[in-house]
C-alpha cells in the first residue's frame, strides 16, 4: 500500500486529503503510509502544507529521462541490491524489464561492490542499476566497464570548471588526491562466446561521503541526484555505443592512472610498475622496473605516491 502513494508524490507539498482522493483513502491513512515510506528510506518532508519529497529525489517524475536508458525506472526506499532487483525485474515472466530499465534505491542492506567488497549507501548517494538486456560480445563486455566509466566521468564535470576528478583503472571515479567519488560494478551472465545480459551497477557520493571520500559537492554544489542520474543515464547510452577506439581514446584523456606507478593485485599474483597504457580490449600495460611489459585484463589497482595536481582532459557525451 505504501507503494501505491509514492508515484503521487513530487517535490511540492500535497495537502492528505488530496492525495486521499487520488488512492480513495482518508488523510489519516496518507499519514500512516507517508510514515511508512519515511521509515523504508524514502526521503519525505512532512509539514502542515502536506507531504512532498526532498527536492532532487531520484524518483522517475524527476529524474530527466532523454533516450531509452531509464525509460523504465523503478525506484524504492530499502532494497537488498538494486543489482539483484534488475536482475528478478528482468526474470519477470509476466513483464521482464526491457533494456535500458533502472532501479534506483535510497539504501541497500546487501550492496556490493568490485571485489566483494560492501557498497556503503547513505543519505547524499546515489545507488542504481541498469540493464543491459542485447547480447555482448566478449570484447565488447570487456570494454563495458572503461565505457560505463567514461560516461560517468561526463556526466558527473559537467560544468565543472578545470575537471577535478579523473578514473583509476577500469573505472573508479576519483579526486585528485586519490579520494573516491563513486565506482562501478559490472555482473553478467554468459553463455558461450556472448553476455546473455549483464547489469551494471553505480554508486555516486552526490552531497555526502564517507570518510575519506570524496562527493561532488565539493565541486558541484546544489547538484541533485536526479540531475545527475538523468544525465548519467544518457551519457552511458552514448558511450556505450560507441566504437573501442572512441572509448579507448575518450578513457586515457579522463585517466588518472596512466603514466603512473602502480601496484595491482591480480588473479596470478601481484604486479608492480608504472600503467603505460591500455590495449585495444582495455586491459592495462603496467611494465615493471626490469622491463617486463605486464598486461592486466582483472586486478585491483592501486595508485603509488601523490598524484599529479594536473586535470585530465575530460571527455562529454
Amino acid at each position: 500500500m505504501p507503494q501505491r502513494l509514492l508515484p503521487l508524490l513530487s517535490d511540492q507539498p500535497q495537502s492528505g486529503e488530496a492525495l486521499g482522493a487520488q488512492l480513495g483513502v482518508n488523510r489519516v491513512t496518507v499519514s500512516t503510509l507517508a510514515h511508512r515510506l519515511e521509515q523504508s528510506g524514502v526521503p519525505l518532508r512532512i509539514s502542515r502544507a502536506g507531504y512532498a519529497l526532498e527536492p532532487g529525489t531520484p524518483v522517475p517524475a524527476l529524474v530527466g529521462v532523454r533516450g531509452e536508458f531509464g525509460r523504465a525506472m523503478r525506484y524504492a526506499g530499502t532494497v537488498g541490491s538494486t543489482q539483484d532487483e534488475v536482475r528478478a525485474w528482468a526474470d519477470d515472466a509476466h513483464a521482464p524489464a526491457p533494456h535500458g530499465a533502472v532501479c534506483v534505491a535510497e539504501r541497500q542492506t546487501g550492496g556490493r561492490g568490485r571485489r566483494g567488497r560492501a557498497w556503503d549507501t547513505r543519505s547524499g548517494v546515489l545507488v542504481f542499476s541498469v540493464l543491459l538486456r542485447r547480447d555482448l560480445s566478449l570484447a565488447e563486455l570487456a570494454l563495458a566497464p572503461l565505457a560505463a566509466g567514461v560516461a560517468l566521468h561526463a556526466a558527473a564535470t559537467r560544468g565543472m570548471p578545470g575537471r577535478p576528478l579523473g578514473l583509476k583503472w577500469p573505472n573508479d571515479l576519483l579526486a585528485h588526491d586519490g579520494r573516491k567519488a563513486a565506482g562501478i560494478l559490472l555482473e553478467a551472465e554468459l553463455r558461450g562466446e556472448e553476455a546473455r545480459r549483464a547489469v551494471l551497477g553505480i554508486g555516486v557520493n552526490v552531497t555526502a561521503a564517507p570518510p575519506g571520500a570524496a562527493c561532488l559537492d565539493e565541486w558541484r554544489p546544489g547538484l541533485t541526484r536526479a540531475e545527475l542520474l538523468g544525465d548519467t543515464l544518457a551519457a552511458l547510452e552514448h558511450w556505450l555505443a560507441q566504437p573501442p577506439g572512441t572509448v579507448l581514446d575518450a578513457w586515457r584523456a579522463a585517466s588518472l592512472t596512466l603514466g603512473r606507478p602502480v601496484e595491482v593485485a591480480t588473479p596470478r599474483g601481484p604486479v608492480a610498475g608504472v600503467a603505460e597504457d591500455l590495449d585495444a580490449s582495455g586491459s592495462l600495460l603496467v611494465r615493471s622496473p626490469d622491463g617486463t611489459l605486464h598486461t592486466v585484463s582483472a586486478g585491483d589497482v592501486q595508485l603509488v605516491g601523490a598524484l599529479s595536481p594536473s586535470h585530465p582532459q575530460g571527455v562529454s557525451p
